[in-house]
Formats: C-alpha cells, sequence, structure tokens
C-alpha cells in the first residue's frame, strides 16, 4: 500500500494540538515564574532589614545571608520555564538572527535534542537524588550559626527542572510549526525589553508630532 501524505485537515489538527499544548506550558510557566518573582519583593525587605540591624544598631542576624540565599535561588530556578517561554534566554543572535526563520527552527530543533533534554533530565534525576538525600537527614546550612533547614529547597531543583521539561516541548512544537509555515508563532507578549519600549515609545512619539506637523 502506498501511504498518501497527510491532508490538510489532518495537518490543521496537528497545529492546534501543539498550540493547545504550547498555550498550556506558557501560562503554567508564566503562573510559576510571576508568582516567584515577588520572592524579589522578600529580598529587598530581608536586605534592607538586614543592613538596617547591622549598621545602625549594631546587631547582625544569623539567618539573612542564609535566607537571600535560598530565596535567589529559588527564584532563579522557578523562573527559568518562563524565561524560555517568552525568548529571554541568551543566545548567540549575532549570526542566529541573520537566519531565515526555517533554518533557526532547525538548528533550534537539533540542538533542544542534542543538548537542552539531556541537560535537563540529567537536572531532575540529580536533583532528585540530592533532594531525596537532602530529606533523609533534614540538612541545615552551614554557612551561619542559624542552621536554616535547606532540605525542603533541594525539591526546586526538580520542579524547576520539570518545568523546564514541559516548556521545551512546547519549544520543540514552535519550531515544526515554523519549520511548516515559516513564521515563528509569537509568545505571549507580557514583557518586554527596555530598549524595546523605548524603541515603541520613539516611534509614537514620531508619530503624533508628524501628524501635528
Amino acid at each position: 500500500m502506498v501511504s498518501l501524505p497527510p491532508g490538510p485537515c489532518e495537518i490543521d489538527f496537528e497545529r492546534f494540538l501543539m498550540l493547545t499544548y504550547v498555550r498550556f506550558a506558557d501560562s503554567l510557566s508564566a503562573w510559576f515564574g510571576k508568582a516567584f518573582a515577588w520572592l524579589i519583593i522578600l529580598m529587598t525587605f530581608g536586605t534592607a532589614y538586614e543592613v538596617l540591624v547591622r549598621y545602625v544598631f549594631n546587631a547582625p542576624t544569623p539567618w539573612s545571608l542564609d535566607v537571600a540565599f535560598i530565596m535567589y535561588g529559588t527564584l532563579f530556578m522557578m523562573g527559568g520555564a518562563y524565561t524560555l517561554s517568552r525568548g529571554g534566554h541568551v543566545r548567540g543572535d549575532f549570526l542566529y538572527r541573520l537566519w531565515p526563520p526555517k533554518v533557526q527552527a532547525g538548528v533550534d530543533l537539533v540542538l533542544y535534542f542534542v543538548f537542552f533534554f539531556p541537560g535537563v533530565l540529567a537536572l531532575v534525576f540529580a536533583g532528585f537524588k540530592y533532594a531525596s538525600r537532602s530529606f533523609g537527614y533534614a540538612e541545615v546550612s552551614v554557612n551561619s550559626p542559624a542552621g536554616i533547614p535547606i532540605f525542603q529547597f533541594k525539591a526546586v531543583i526538580v520542579a524547576a527542572g520539570l518545568l523546564l521539561l514541559i516548556q521545551g516541548v512546547a519549544e520543540v512544537f514552535r519550531c515544526i510549526m515554523c519549520l511548516r509555515t515559516g513564521i515563528w508563532p509569537a509568545p505571549p507578549d507580557d514583557v518586554k525589553e527596555t530598549e524595546d519600549l523605548l524603541m515603541d515609545e520613539a516611534a509614537k512619539a514620531e508619530t503624533r508630532s508628524g501628524g501635528l506637523s
């Protein structure tokens, strides 16, 4: 029997399924990223409090350094999938941006399977080993005399890795759709670089001044 190529309806249904998954992964990554972003506020107040009691009252706390490390590490790890979903990770743009979208998608697709997924899977398995060992003896920090418990935060490694895996599959689907259409599916527009915002404002100002003249 000769296999026929997929018809337009099959391709549209596949695209629908991929877009549905991409939206789910983007929303999930955004929820975790924005929720853990509030740790910035807690770190700010914690650091300000430490500076106050250390330099004004000469009574430094034994826990501030550990808590800052824990919160920053948690923020960094749990924000990784959100950053990936918005295309915010560092890449070699000096060559990449000159390529056609289909070439970009092909290179990205290969690199996801060669580097990204093996690395993230290693992170999940190694993180699970570290977390289970840490829970086993109720690990505490050795960086300060306060002995802050840190075993529960080792689980963040596993959670962050799983989020990256979910988002990585969505990025693979984006690559496949771009290879088929030659157009990158646009990520949600809830984050913009400061440079882009300034350029948008300059363009709006120029448009207004042109209209007035």
